[in-house]
């Protein structure tokens, strides 16, 4: 299979990385002083604050060219509109592995039906670009029981989905099909927003949790946006912040803000791009309610 990954951030880097130290076919496509970089020193690895960095030769691109069985997409959600045009031009599939409200319908109409699968990296969005060295979280064993979902729109089991979960699955990702996809996604927009705009707030993950007022009124907003899906949560899990009493809920959270799994993951990215990303999944969420 030979693959493509498009977007060299911190999930994308890592993506190519394992990949293609498992012995795959693939690509790293980046632009600018990031290409630079790559071309220069590779994929550079250090976990979180280790100073021993680890150099990954994966190829790179500046253009999507040639024939790709699999292009994964891993740029922010504000940002796909503007690489779809290029994705429109390639052959093969096309796996999105990011945050995404909206379903497939717009992606299919941009790139053509039947060329989509949707995914999102849980193990692989732990991490921040120092530089240009990637800093992952290290594995624990609440990070490592979480699997990669991908599926069919329609939440069919194909064989292309069978041969992209086990192609990730060579490469030691912990992937599985996932015939909900869609409501995945949605369910996790439905946390991930109203979690990652009130951090971005408050500062970081350990300032949200030292104001219980903030994070019962995050929870409120989870609360709302589930209560609008049209379908039950998926992983059923998340119908827990429906149903437990709020006391219970906002000092689950404020622990979980607390903890190491939330300083070490994307969370503690209170970037610009992490704050439009936000507000494009928030917008996605209003328009399919």
């Amino acid at each position: 299979m030979k693959l493509l990954v498009y977007g060299a951030g911190v999930c994308g880097s890592l993506l190519a990385a394992h990949l293609h130290e498992a012995g795959l076919d693939v690509s790293l496509l980046a632009r600018g002083r990031r290409l630079a970089a790559l071309r220069r020193h590779g994929v550079q690895l250090a976990e979180e604050d280790s100073p021993a960095v680890r150099q990954v030769f994966v190829p790179v691109v500046e253009h999507p060219a040639g024939d790709y069985d699999l292009t994964a997409v891993t740029v922010r959600t504000h940002q796909v509109d503007a690489v779809l045009e290029s994705l429109a031009g390639l052959d093969g599939d096309v796996l999105f592995l990011h945050n995404w409200a909206a379903g497939a319908q717009p992606l299919e109409a941009a790139i053509g039906h039947g060329r989509v699968l949707l995914g999102f990296p849980p193990a692989l969005a732990g991490g921040t670009m120092d530089g240009d060295v990637v800093r992952y979280r290290a594995s624990s064993y609440m990070t490592s029981r979480v699997p990669m979902p991908i599926g069919e729109p329609d939440g069919r089991a194909t064989q292309r989905l069978e041969r992209i979960v086990r192609a990730f699955r060579t490469a030691g990702i912990k992937a599985k099909a996932e015939p909900r996809m869609d409501a995945w996604l949605r369910t996790h927009a439905a946390f991930e927003v109203p979690l990652g705009q009130a951090v971005h707030t408050a500062g970081s993950p350990a300032a949200l949790a030292e104001d219980a007022d903030a994070v019962r009124g995050m929870l409120h907003f989870m609360r709302q946006n589930l209560a609008a899906m049209p379908t039950p949560p998926v992983p059923r899990a998340f119908g827990a912040l429906r149903t437990l009493p709020e006391g219970l809920l906002v000092a689950l959270l404020r622990g979980f803000l607390r903890g190491r799994t939330a300083a070490r993951s994307a969370l503690s990215d209170t970037s610009s791009s992490a704050a439009a990303e936000l507000e494009r999944l928030n917008e996605q969420l209003r328009t399919r309610h």
